[in-house]
């Protein structure tokens, strides 16, 4: 077995430069731990860089530029330019110059993880208005990553020291829910999250609940019928595989009586319903995972922020315990001779 000895390699997409992702990238890579155990290469513009450094009076964070990833610093954190003009910052505003840099720092990190240059990719908050268009429909990182990769399927896995929830409709818009929830994609979803609990996490036999989609998940078919025609056998299937699958739980009363802390996962029916509880919970520390692609990429749980962009209010807490993740993820699929 060859121990790979260099620090892992983790590409970080800045995102929207008028937003809140420099400022949280920024933050998040001055803990001297985390500088020990990755090196960090920033997707983005060595002038956003400085411009936030000056603004946020953050002036002994340092970084070097470099051209392309062969010419990386494995001591130092790396600025990769992904356009070539300089771009104009102006935080708290969009702009659709802000979206063209946010995408290319996307793409340049896609090609970089291709190469195998990169050991995992995390990405900072970009607004989808100043990106989506015609000509480059973009609905979300998940969706983006998941095409990229050419993969088949996905899933949206927000990750905190209390939960870990899983959504089987992601950025679908609420009238196409029910249509979206069939035994096949209840059953893929499931099948992603266990598999990601065992080789991502490390749980040898993962325990994972399955909500309903109805009020009171259904009511005995009162209130719809999902759970007892969809739901319902799709967990028994795993049930009678040696799964440890339980549900449908109502998610009201499942979230309101603290009952996900019992699970190692919990895989939610649509957006909203995944992820209110879990950012009313953990919106300081929580992690947007992508779970089933051929790649590592972890996220933090928030927007771009533009009402407290440049203000040197952004809590840095997400993307730090986002840049861990991905760290933790890599240790533990690969052989690598880190620190703990």
């Amino acid at each position: 077995m060859n121990i790979k000895k260099n620090k892992p390699v983790i590409g970080i997409s800045i995102g929207d430069i008028n937003g809140v992702g420099a400022e949280v990238t920024m933050k998040a890579l001055q803990d001297s731990r985390l500088q020990k155990m990755i090196t960090p290469v920033i997707y983005g513009h060595g002038k956003a860089i400085t411009y936030y450094r000056k603004m946020l009076d953050m002036n002994d964070f340092n970084f070097m530029q470099i051209k392309s990833i062969e010419d990386i610093h494995h001591r130092k954190t790396n600025v990769i330019n992904v356009v070539q003009e300089s771009p104009e910052v102006t935080p708290g505003v969009e702009t659709r110059e802000a979206g063209k840099m946010a995408l290319a720092a996307l793409d340049q990190a896609i090609v970089d993880l291709k190469a195998d240059q990169l050991d995992a990719l995390v990405t900072a908050p970009l607004n989808k208005n100043n990106i989506n268009s015609e000509e480059t429909p973009f609905i979300g990182h998940t969706e983006y990553l998941t095409d990229a990769f050419e993969a088949t399927k996905s899933l949206m896995f927000m990750v905190s020291e209390d939960m870990r929830i899983g959504l089987v409709t992601g950025h679908v818009p609420l009238k196409e829910v029910v249509a979206s929830i069939t035994s096949a994609s209840v059953k893929d979803k499931l099948k992603i999250m266990l598999k990601s609990l065992k080789e991502d996490f490390g749980i040898s036999k993962p325990k994972i609940a399955v909500l309903g989609v109805n009020p009171h998940a259904g009511e005995e078919g009162l209130l719809g019928l999902e759970e007892q025609e969809i739901i319902q056998p799709v967990v028994k299937d795993f049930k009678d595989k040696g799964n440890l699958v339980f549900g449908p739980y109502p998610a009201d009363g499942f979230f309101g009586m603290m009952h996900q802390k019992k699970f190692d996962g919990v895989l939610a029916m649509y957006h909203d319903q995944g992820l209110v509880p879990f950012k009313t919970v953990s919106f300081d520390s929580g992690v947007n995972f992508t779970a089933g692609l051929p790649i590592i990429r972890t996220s933090p749980d928030h927007g771009t922020a533009y009402n407290i962009a440049g203000k040197n209010a952004a809590d840095e807490g997400s993307m730090r315990a986002a840049i861990y993740l991905a760290h933790d993820i890599i240790k533990r699929k690969g052989d690598w001779d880190l620190e703990d």
